[in-house]
């Protein structure tokens, strides 16, 4: 009998709907029909629950093959997490740009100022400039808040804006003739980007 088959026995057993053992698990119903409609397996944590719950051992829950099923999601996950935690921070970083002299100021002059203190460009264009960091800023730390809910559609949705704002950045900067800038946002963009590549 395969796990899914248990669950849904031991559930009807103890005579509880899907929702009322989600309660008891401490996991959402959605999970629970997931897991009854072997759609996929519970993380090592919950299957720990799922056991003392219904008084089992895990060994009966679930068999060896599919134990490895379950330690593999589980190290995919974790894998996940790390990387949209790490790029994150990465979107983070950008704060530096706000605070550290990184932008040429007049086109014949080598000298580097800060952001604010820019004089040779339109009220606009630097409008433009807080905004594309601004943004990235922002994007890292829903990134950050994120991370802590297990949503990983969101992490997805927030991993790609952050990649679109990075290449936004290097293409707004390099063609503004920020080069420092503009070097910054395609490192971040390259580390991100082979990030995503070692995780698949």
């Amino acid at each position: 009998m395969e796990f899914n088959e248990k669950l849904q026995e031991l559930r009807k057993s103890k005579g509880l709907t899907q929702e009322e053992l989600a309660e008891k698990l401490f996991v959402s119903r959605t999970a629970i029909s997931k897991w009854e409609s072997g759609r996929g397996y519970p993380n090592i944590d919950s299957l720990k629950e799922i056991s003392h719950f219904f008084s089992v051992t895990i060994d009966e829950l679930i068999c060896s093959e599919e134990m490895l099923s379950v330690a593999e999601n589980e190290k995919k996950e974790s894998v996940g997490k790390y990387l949209f935690l790490i790029c994150s921070i990465l979107d983070m970083l950008l704060v530096i740009l706000l605070f550290v002299p990184m932008f040429r100021n007049g086109t014949t002059s080598l000298s580097v100022v800060f952001l604010f203190d820019i004089t040779d460009i339109s009220l606009w264009i630097k409008i433009v400039y807080i905004a594309v960091i601004g943004i990235a800023i922002i994007n890292g730390v829903c990134g950050m808040i994120i991370s802590n809910f297990d949503k990983p559609l969101w992490n997805k949705h927030r991993l790609v804006t952050g990649m679109i704002l990075s290449a936004i950045g290097v293409i707004i900067f390099i063609v503004s003739r920020q080069p420092y800038a503009g070097m910054i946002f395609f490192v971040l963009l390259m580390v991100k980007g082979v990030l995503l590549f070692k995780a698949k």
